[in-house]
């Protein structure tokens, strides 16, 4: 038989459906192993943009038709099988909580930090974000996220040539972006209606897969809507109230709408800050529909499902509306939708119900509308307690209901590849999807050679990589062969590297490290032990105080003297950011305490062995010990006195020169310094782990949503009814507490113990109805002594009077010790006891 007749093979080509699902899947944000292949359509384009999915949108079906290789081929059908495979194994929320009745925790955001692909952030709340949704996915967490699509997102930086901050708002192309439309099941584009005073506007909806979880983002710029409702979703951070209103009411009310259009019924919504408040008035409205229950027990009954994570540290920091705006906005939707009055939905946002000139407050919207409210570090739920003292009138602060989960990042984004080949071979592949059982113990068997290795490549790499940011920085402002010679030979390898970057504020203090220039000069200059520093950050465009502290750093990098050894670098990214912690020795971090609620930049650096030197503030007050890294202050809040300004810029200097820098230079005979790579491997191993989203997400999952699902699921049994119990409880206390009192305490004490006894009149309240206590103050951040006083036969002298006693240990002055009431009912959560009555 002749070759001509001989059946002629196929070349194989690449499957574009394949390509398409794997570049729409953002897992590839934390998982490497589909790069090869994107590099392979477009090397130029993916050192640019590091973005799959912008790279198959500019590769012709006839390139990927020419290659022919079935090795590549392969790999792209062996990739995506892999991912499936993955997706549909059991996680360890399904290995750990085979049963649970949690099927689906809807979480609000207003940013989300997944990639550089996806611009839809601003900083530090988008990160946690993007990396809890990361690391939900990672553990099988059913989390599906709502946010809001940006046209411009957040603004773009350029530091000018005269070392000025410039704000540019790039477009965000939906068609660049790795999303898709949300369709109906008749093909359609989901688009759904709001009503605007006067007008209503039709929302599109857009969904992203990140792993095994979704994300569902919401825009307004239709062509069917008039323009000034197109650019509601224009600009993140953007705009005045009148803007942040409609973004809100649009993320909260459209966002829970969207997730019941789709068929998915959350047993616990998550708010990531308040600006998602909305969406505790619309899950209660959605229960109204379903069961026919009133606003007020249908809140009572949905709250035990919510779920508020706040992020702010001062009181300013909360959206606040006015009552005009709120008014013009909320008014239909309270008679119409809830059925109550504006007043009435305005009281929830208030300090005072009654006050009605009083900002509506969403922070306060979402505590009332919430079962659960935590702070993101140890530091920062005693800061919240103090913040929202005034809803719990006469609570100690120490005992007001904001708890914590502290803040952690997701390891796997954030690793360097040398540092997740060194955590790989001492700790498994998948360790991130676990329990973390046994990852410090098997890190800490890391020798130093190779823990020195890593940290030595990381830092050569984030050298080429500033040399190259900083030539295209120089460039574009026309700088001469000799200058843009100058940036590409900027910095040194083997030199001491400290990193500086987060945004430009005040309260940050970001030329802290400034203080002194000359000092700050020689410190860099050494010639025995230089240093050199990597800097960036944007301010807010409005924010005219903190452009100022960028020109103070500009004006200091061009002198001569310390050109070499220091960089401010532009438009502080998630790419840069990734360069940054997987390269720098030391991350500095200067704010003033309190004001720094959690902080995730210098948690970044951990898993790169990259170490702190931060003020005590944060989560590096509960991380920090001599033997991880350095700490500045002394743990005590100074507000704006300068003088404690002077006292810590002197300690960080001297920190430097005397523990630092001695420190990273002191080498055996190998070049390695010992002492040095010691308190890295002690870093990572303690650290990384107890910072990362996966401990986390475990924490919120076993502390928060299981026993949101099991107090909503109770709540909303045989239709409500121990939430309308709840809300009938709670109408009664509010009704006839002034009714209350005490009458005479007895104090009596013998054998080494104290018995108190206290009358205490009730008038028409059940004595069920409240609990008596016994309380004293602890000493620091100890726990208050609380006891329940147990009540004997009524006395009758005019009026009923219970007595109530209880004994204790002498072991402290009976004038320490102070009954109090409280409300009680056994379904109540923490935040519905708002009162308390101190004997007096």
């Amino acid at each position: 038989m002749s070759d001509q007749n001989q059946p002629q093979s196929v070349p194989e080509v690449p499957d574009s459906n394949a390509l398409t699902e794997l570049a729409l899947d953002l897992h590839w944000s934390w998982n490497h192993s589909a790069d090869e292949i994107w590099k392979r359509l477009d090397p130029e384009l993916w050192g640019l943009s590091g973005n799959p999915w912008v790279i198959l949108q500019n590769t012709s079906p006839r390139k990927l038709e020419s290659i022919s290789d079935p090795i590549f081929h392969r790999r792209v059908k062996q990739l995506l099988a892999e991912t499936k495979d993955k997706w549909a194994a059991a996680g360890w929320f399904q290995r750990a909580h085979p049963d649970a009745p949690l099927r689906a925790v809807a979480y609000f955001s207003m940013e989300y930090m997944l990639s550089e692909a996806l611009p839809i952030y601003s900083g530090g709340l988008g990160n946690v974000a993007g990396d809890q949704l990361k690391a939900a996915s990672d553990l099988g967490v059913p989390v599906v996220a709502v946010g809001l699509l940006y046209q411009q997102g957040y603004f773009r930086q350029e530091i000018d040539a005269r070392g000025e901050q410039q704000a540019l708002y790039p477009t965000n192309e939906p068609g660049q972006l790795p999303i898709t439309p949300v369709r109906t099941p008749e093909g359609e584009w989901l688009r759904i209606p709001l009503m605007l005073p006067g007008n209503k506007i039709w929302i599109r909806t857009w969904q992203v897969q990140v792993g095994r979880a979704r994300l569902y983002l919401l825009d307004t710029n239709d062509p069917a809507n008039l323009p000034q409702y197109r650019g509601i979703t224009n600009e993140l951070y953007g705009g005045g109230p009148e803007l942040r209103l409609r973004q809100e009411l649009l993320l909260g009310i459209m966002g829970w709408r969207l997730l019941r259009v789709l068929g998915i019924q959350p047993e616990v919504c998550h708010l990531n800050e308040g600006h998602a408040a909305f969406a505790v008035l619309e899950r209660a409205r959605d229960y109204m529909n379903e069961t026919g229950r009133p606003f007020q027990e249908a809140l009572a009954v949905t709250r035990a499902g919510n779920i508020f994570t706040t992020h702010t540290a001062v009181d300013a920091g909360f959206d606040r509306f006015a009552p005009a705006l709120s008014r013009l906005y909320m008014s239909q939707y309270a008679q119409d939708a809830l059925r109550i009055s504006i007043r009435d939905l305005l009281a929830l946002g208030r300090k005072n119900p009654e006050d009605d000139s009083e900002p509506f407050n969403m922070a306060y919207l979402a505590i009332r509308g919430s079962g659960s409210v935590n702070g993101v570090s140890r530091l920062h739920g005693k800061v919240s307690r103090r913040l929202f003292q005034p809803l719990f009138r006469k609570f100690p602060e120490s005992e007001v209901p904001v708890g914590h989960v502290t803040n952690g990042i997701h390891v796997p984004t954030w690793d360097s590849t040398g540092a997740d080949r060194l955590w790989m071979d001492h700790c498994g592949k998948g360790m991130w999807r676990g329990d973390l059982g046994d990852v410090e113990k098997n890190f800490r068997t890391v020798d130093d050679g190779r823990l020195w290795d890593m940290r030595t490549a990381g830092r050569r790499a984030l050298v080429e990589n500033t040399r190259e940011r900083f030539a295209r920085q120089e460039a574009s402002h026309g700088a001469s062969p000799l200058k843009l010679q100058e940036a590409q030979s900027i910095l040194d390898y083997d030199t001491l590297t400290l990193g500086f970057a987060r945004r430009f504020a005040t309260y940050k203090r970001p030329c802290l490290l400034l203080h002194d220039p000359e000092r700050l000069a020689r410190i860099l200059t050494n010639p025995n032990r230089p240093v050199q520093l990597v800097l960036a950050g944007k301010a807010h465009p409005k924010d005219e105080p903190g452009h100022a502290l960028i020109r103070e750093w500009t004006s200091f990098v061009r002198r001569p003297d310390v050109r070499p050894h220091v960089v401010f670098l532009s438009d502080y990214d998630m790419l840069l950011a990734e360069r940054l912690v997987e390269g720098v020795d030391v991350w500095i971090n200067t704010p003033k305490r309190p004001w720094e609620a959690s902080g995730t930049s210098g948690m970044k650096v951990l898993v790169n062995g990259g170490l702190n030197l931060s003020v005590l503030d944060g989560w590096w007050a509960e991380a920090y010990s001599p033997d991880v890294g350095w700490a500045i202050g002394d743990g005590e809040e100074h507000g704006d006195d300068p003088a404690w300004d002077r006292a810590d810029a002197e300690a960080l200097y001297s920190v430097l020169e005397n523990q630092v820098i001695p420190e990273f230079y002191d080498r055996d005979e190998m070049g390695i310094p010992r002492a040095w790579v010691s308190r890295i491997r002690e870093s990572m191993a303690r650290l990384t782990p107890a910072f990362s989203a996966n401990r986390t997400v475990r924490e919120y999952t076993e502390e928060h949503y299981l026993p949101a699902t099991a107090a909503y699921a109770a709540r909303a049994e045989d239709n409500g009814r121990i939430g309308a119990s709840v809300l009938a409880w709670q109408r009664e206390i509010a009704r006839r507490w002034k009714e209350i009192r005490f009458g005479e305490l007895k104090i009596d004490t013998q054998d080494g113990e104290m018995t108190f006894e206290v009358e205490v009149y009730l008038g028409g309240v059940d004595p069920g109805a409240v609990r008596v206590e016994l309380y004293a103050d602890a000493p620091g951040d100890d726990t208050p002594f609380r006891q329940e006083m147990k009540r004997k036969e009524p006395r009758t002298a005019g009026c009923v009077a219970y007595v109530y006693s209880t004994r204790t240990a002498a072991t402290r002055p009976a004038s320490d010790f102070t009954p109090r009431i409280i409300p009680y009912h056994p379904a109540a959560l923490p935040v519905e006891a708002d009162r308390m009555l101190w004997q007096k």
